[in-house]
């Protein structure tokens, strides 16, 4: 069975501050850990009231001091936000106090509003042909070439790089790079198939024997019914309704039904914009994502928990983990079944 990986925003959910919030990614990540997952990434976002980890490599470089052994990435850095010089010494310092531990996801949107790019000084003028460059750059500074400029830590890293994205663009840069691919299907489903082919279609090895390696996000939430996880999904509902509304709250608490909270032209785009969620018991889940791994033949898959309460994001983080060795089982049936 492919590997499973978490990706956190560091959620602030209504009624609890960003203190709150970045303890439970430290227990999230701990116990993610524990449960033998892949990974822990972290997304970059910025001026949202409902999301914490606008300071990604800070917070990294926090969890890495509690945990052990997962790695640990951004999903992802937005490059056009920042020098590359400036990513490869923060991406750099991390893989020097975390040895063989650090990810480093890439993506090109600016991750906010237009204005508080601007308050980011990114260069709004700059080309977007420019990532591929942008990319490079940074694969310059973590590698052990001379350039001419040395970014001190991160020469000689080699920081594993991944690509990020919701778009086809990103997949042709992905494949043209030789690098590992994930797509964002946990928010944009609709050119998740269509990318995946044009990744492994195009793909170039950057060294000899390099595969191509997708992951896809899905969002999840796991309960012990399948009543009580679509209860705990609500909350992912109503954030979406927010954003399209352009309502700034933090992340909100679940309701006994959205009746009334969205219209019907909301609801349609919500439920399109999240339609590759799974939700709903062990059960439920495992046949959703079995269906899902099957159709995208996904070499690895990444798992956001939009839950509000605590515990039960917790909880939903140990369901799914006993999905995936339910998986695993099946598989090793089959593997039994067939050499008999």
């Amino acid at each position: 069975m492919i590997p499973f990986s978490i990706l956190d925003l560091a959620p602030v959910a209504e009624g609890f501050s960003v203190a709150d919030s970045l303890k439970m990614s430290v227990k999230m990540a701990q116990t993610a850990e524990q449960l033998g997952y892949a990974r822990f990434w972290l997304a970059e976002h910025h001026g949202m009231a409902g999301v914490a980890s606008s300071a990604t490599s800070v917070v990294l470089a926090h969890l890495g001091a509690h945990t052990k052994e997962i790695r640990l990435g951004a999903g992802g850095v937005m490059l056009p936000n920042h020098s590359p010089l400036v990513i490869a010494e923060q991406f750099g310092t991390l893989a020097e106090l975390y040895p063989n531990r650090i990810d480093l996801g890439l993506g090109r949107a600016p991750g906010t509003d237009m204005m508080t790019a601007r308050a980011l000084r990114r260069n709004m003028d700059a080309n977007v042909d420019s990532y591929p460059d942008d990319v490079r750059e940074l694969q310059g500074y973590l590698s052990d070439q001379e350039k001419g400029i040395r970014a001190v830590p991160g020469w000689g890293t080699n920081v594993p790089i991944w690509m990020l994205g919701s778009s086809l663009y990103s997949a042709q840069v992905a494949a043209q790079f030789g690098l590992p691919y994930s797509f964002a299907s946990h928010f944009a489903p609709d050119q998740l198939h269509q990318a995946l082919t044009i990744y492994r279609r195009h793909f170039k090895a950057a060294e000899e024997g390099d595969q191509p390696h997708a992951m896809a996000g899905v969002m999840a939430v796991v309960a012990d019914t399948d009543e009580e996880a679509q209860y705990l999904f609500t909350s992912a509902l109503q954030q979406f309704v927010n954003l399209r509304r352009d309502r700034n709250r933090p992340f909100p608490r679940p309701v006994d039904s959205m009746e009334g909270i969205w219209s019907a032209s909301e609801k349609h785009m919500v439920e399109h914009m999240l339609q590759y969620a799974v939700v709903g018991s062990k059960a439920t889940v495992a046949f959703q994502l079995e269906r899902f791994i099957e159709a995208t033949g996904i070499d690895e898959l990444i798992i956001s928990m939009p839950i509000h309460d605590a515990d039960a994001r917790l909880k939903s983080l140990h369901l799914m983990a006993e999905v995936r060795e339910g998986l695993v089982g099946e598989v090793r049936e089959e593997m039994v079944g067939e050499g008999d």
